[in-house]
């Protein structure tokens, strides 16, 4: 409260004692390259009289309210640029007006594409921001063979990509799990597609209709403050932010080695200005990318006379076609001389089909022996009072999903120069939606005292290779595998949308040496998020595997055959619906365990000041949010026949029993923040940052659903919501140094340390207990774990070359992370140290380029260290997901002014994926999976 008084007061102060000036004008223009074609953002303009110093916005404009009459020198610098200098004289009234052009290098324009202008234009954004951030421009991510905004943003420095199926998807930044990482399209928060999570999947999203990409690692008070990692802020294109009109197509084709299939991709993106103020802009993205993912995954790992054995073993065939269709569409107006309005709406839309193939072992009531590296498992129990057993699954997934992003938004600025007022209107909408799949439809044969082995050979502990030992003959035979069951998708719909609004205003003062800016606001967020499920079990003893085959696998790890095919279970289940018998107790619990909707309002407003001159920097203020949540969800009881019902009754058939529950609650957070950037000469910046900000839990985790299964013997074993989750809150601080070269690069490093109370595990307990009321003999609970600290360091280095090195662009990044934090995973166990959930302790990007007339070629290579996953019931059991390091190559070549061909070469080194645990020692297999590598070739055209 007492930094909170002082802040206000100190504001309020502020505000009084600078009047605006007597027999003052307006200073205002624009900063473009020297050929008029592309506005420069992030230029910085001083008048060097009174030492007063601004930046230019995104369409290259800049104002100086309440100039005092005279004669000045106003000077204009940008990285990588020639500083200009231009006299201007400021009359006693009006406005004065200058337009500057640009030129660096020697040359009479700044290059406008390619390497060095897209190096250019980032420094500078970095250079100007308030607070820590990197930046990526829209030429900038084309440079790199990068599939979506995920994989763009992992060139970054401390910046960690968690794949899929080989392709990037969810961003952690410094070390943070997603779920503390926040996303904007357009200033507009982005919820989050999937049900159980917040992070957003930014693979949704295709990096061709991005303007730039800003991570700002460092809050203002006039900032949503539901981040801990970073705010990623995504931009689409302005028409105001060129001279002049852009038209560009692009059309290529794309070949992975495992699928053997060329997949199509284009695009086109526009911009242009109907008069002098008017302006649309907008694009259209089209991809569709098949591939294949050979993959084997192991679990229930334990230790017996020395032999380390898993009990579960799967061998994966995954044949994927993803298609990707983005679209922006964004209209700009100038309504006079003071205001901008703009509407920017998006649409993304990520379609999956997936085809899934597995061979299982279920080896949990195995006899099991082993020698060195080879473990043997056997149906046959050397006592003829005990019983052994084998079951070999054979099981085929044909899913369909589709996730879509929307947002629309509608703002403006006014500036009149002492008052100013930014304001907007927006909407968003994320979805998830699945219906019709069939996930999976599973055969198993089980052997039973038969003479049925099988050994396990892991010499290479990421791919074990088995062999069987099959007196009867059945192990290879389709016709022996009779079907389990189907598990019918008949709907799974996430829904995530939010409304919001905001304004502010502004009031500047300008003083002798700088200028005062006080800034008051104010937003509301709606946001409502549901999920529905509705699944539908189905069995039919006449179907067997030979109803469902297919052509044949497409795995090389090792035979895994009789397979099914991509769809034929698929269409022999609709063919003959009516031979199939619906599970209906199996089908009412799994319908109803997870669905939930949860409303989060968010009320906030604010108080900056913010003082700056030529050298010095400081912006800081108080927020304030407050938080209301309406939780319903469904407890769910499952009794088996023979089980007691709630009433002490015994339940003569198996029964669930559903319950609606709903909760409300609510919390505040004030929020303070500091920001200092003090540049002691043009090319040196020091920066500073203290904030305050929280991640709220994740609609999923707080939700009040309860599922609870009951068996015949009364052991009760469930998952719970829990309602009364806090906020994971942080304190944080930032400081960092960036020198500026001459010539187009830059060097920075910086520190950064994180408090984190409050921060949200999923604690697994077997020792009976009761939650919320509701007994159980084991769960798994999310909680609030104890406090977790973070320290890490960021270096960066980028130059583009002159003189001997002409054409040559380097960049390079490492970022050390080092995040512990305590937990408790077992009630019995106690508090346990960890490194934090997606922690990479080290990362690294490089990338060596060379940019010379008509050839623009780049290697470059991304580096994460191993990170911790997912927690276990004991530390030696956790997950793991060990290192990557990846090579790609993107080539150009200019044909003429307006064509230009390009070619790309991903995962040249062939980069797999390995989660591993270190049980008995080693590391041990959880999941492997290798993609290989994919080429890319087509044609750009600029009109």
């Amino acid at each position: 409260m007492k930094i909170r008084n002082t802040l206000l007061a100190g504001a309020a102060i502020a505000a009084l004692a600078l009047p605006g000036m007597a027999q003052a004008g307006d200073l205002a223009g624009t900063v473009s390259d020297a050929t008029d074609t592309i506005a420069l953002r992030s230029a910085q303009v001083r008048i060097v009289e009174i030492d007063r110093v601004t930046a230019t916005e995104r369409d290259g404009s800049f104002l100086f309210a309440d100039v005092p009459a005279g004669d000045y020198t106003l000077e204009i610098s940008y990285v990588g640029a020639e500083t200009v200098r231009r006299a201007i004289t400021v009359p006693a009234t009006g406005t004065v007006r200058a337009e500057i052009a640009m030129t660096g290098f020697g040359d009479d324009e700044i290059l406008v594409v390619g390497q060095v202008a897209n190096l250019s234009s980032a420094l500078s954004r970095k250079k100007e921001a308030d607070g820590v951030s990197d930046v990526l421009t829209r030429d900038a991510i084309g440079q790199f063979p990068d599939q979506n905004v995920a994989e763009s943003l992992r060139r970054l420095p401390g910046i960690n990509v968690l794949n899929d199926q080989g392709e990037g998807r969810f961003v952690s930044v410094r070390g943070l799990s997603p779920d503390l990482v926040s996303s904007s399209l357009n200033g507009v928060r982005l919820p989050s597609p999937e049900a159980d999570i917040r992070a957003v999947a930014l693979d949704v999203v295709s990096s061709d209709i991005i303007e730039s990409i800003e991570v700002k690692k460092s809050l203002t008070p006039d900032m949503d403050a539901d981040t801990i990692g970073a705010s990623v802020e995504i931009e689409t294109t302005s028409a105001f932010d060129r001279k002049t009109r852009l038209l560009t197509a692009k059309v290529e084709g794309s070949y992975n080695d495992y699928a053997g299939e060329i997949s199509p991709k284009g695009s086109l993106d526009f911009a242009t200005r109907i008069g002098e103020n008017f302006g649309i802009s907008g694009g259209v993205s089209y991809y569709r990318r098949t591939f294949e993912t050979d993959n084997i995954e192991a679990d229930g790992w334990e230790e017996d006379d020395g032999v380390i054995y898993a009990e579960d073993l799967e061998y994966r065939d995954y044949d994927v076609e993803r298609e990707r269709i983005s679209a922006t569409l964004g209209l700009d107006l100038r309504a006079g001389d003071s205001t901008e309005l703009y509407a920017r709406g998006v649409y993304s839309q990520f379609d999956d089909q997936e085809s899934r193939r597995r061979l299982i072992f279920d080896l949990g009531d195995a006899i099991v022996t082993g020698a060195g590296r080879t473990v043997g498992y056997s149906d046959t129990d050397p006592d003829p009072d005990e019983d052994a057993a084998i079951t070999v699954e054979r099981d085929v997934k044909d899913r369909f999903e589709s996730q879509k992003i929307r947002s629309l938004v509608f703002g403006g600025e006014s500036d009149w120069g002492d008052w100013f007022a930014n304001y907007s209107a927006s909407w968003a909408k994320s979805s998830e939606r699945e219906n019709g799949s069939l996930d999976p439809i599973a055969f198993e044969r089980e052997y039973e005292e038969e003479g049925f082995g099988v050994a396990l050979d892991f010499a290479d502990p990421r791919i074990p290779l088995y062999s069987v030992t099959d007196p009867t003959s059945d192990f290879t035979d389709p016709g022996a595998y009779a079907l389990n069951d189907i598990e019918f998708v008949a709907l799974s719909d996430a829904q995530d949308e939010e409304w919001a609004a905001k304004f502010d205003l502004g009031r500047r003062f300008a003083a002798d040496n700088g200028e005062f800016t006080v800034q008051v606001g104010f937003k509301g967020r709606w946001r409502d998020k549901t999920y529905d499920a509705n699944v539908e079990f189905y069995e039919n003893d006449a179907m067997t595997l030979n109803d469902a085959l297919g052509e044949g696998q497409t795995y090389r790890l090792t035979g895994i055959g009789p397979v099914a095919g991509f769809t034929e279970g698929s269409d022999f289940f609709r063919a003959n619906f009516g031979d199939f018998e619906l599970q209906e107790i199996d089908s009412a619990f799994d319908s109803a365990v997870e669905d939930f909707a949860v409303a989060e309002d968010i009320m906030a407003g604010y108080l900056l000041g913010r003082w700056e001159s030529a050298d010095l920097r400081v912006v800081y203020g108080l927020r304030y949010e407050h938080t209301d949540n309406t939780l319903v969800g469904n407890n769910v009881l499952l009794v088996e026949e023979d089980g007691t019902l709630p009433d002490g009754s015994i339940a003569a058939d198996d029964t669930v029993l559903v319950s609606p529950v709903s909760i409300d609650k609510n919390y505040d957070h004030w929020l303070p923040s500091l920001n200092l950037r003090y540049e002691p000469q043009t090319d040196l910046v020091l920066r500073a940052g203290f904030y305050r900000s929280i991640v709220r839990p994740s609609p999923f985790q707080q939700a009040p659903h309860f599922a609870v299964e009951e068996a015949d013997d009364g052991e009760r074993s469930g998952e719970f919501g829990n309602p009364a989750l806090l906020p994971t809150e942080a304190w944080n601080f930032d400081a960092a140094a960036e020198y500026y070269m001459s010539a187009t690069g830059a060097l920075h490093a910086s520190v950064f340390y994180k408090s984190l109370d409050n921060f949200i595990v999923d604690v697994n307990t077997d020792v009976a207990g009761s939650f919320r009321g509701i007994a159980f003999d084991e769960a798994t609970i999310a909680r609030n774990g104890d406090e977790a600290d973070i320290f890490g360091i960021e270096l960066g280095f980028s130059q583009a070359f002159s003189g001997t090195l002409d054409g040559v662009v380097v960049q390079a990044n490492y970022t050390f992370t080092d995040a512990d934090g305590t937990v408790t995973t077992l009630a019995s166990e106690g508090p346990r140290s960890i490194p934090l959930p997606a922690t990479a302790k080290h990362t690294a990007n490089f990338s060596v380029g060379y940019d010379k007339g008509p050839i623009d070629i780049r290697l470059s290579g991304t580096y994460r260290d191993k990170y911790l996953d997912e927690l276990s019931d004991t530390s030696d059991l956790d997950r793991y997901v060990d290192d990557h390091f990846q090579l790609d190559l993107s080539a150009k070549y200019r044909v003429t002014d307006s064509v230009q061909l390009f070619y790309e070469w991903v995962n040249i080194n062939n980069a797999k994926y390995f989660a591993y645990n270190r049980f008995g020692g080693g590391r041990n297999l959880y999941q492997y999976e290798e993609y290989n590598w994919t080429m890319k070739g087509g044609v750009r055209v600029t009109f």
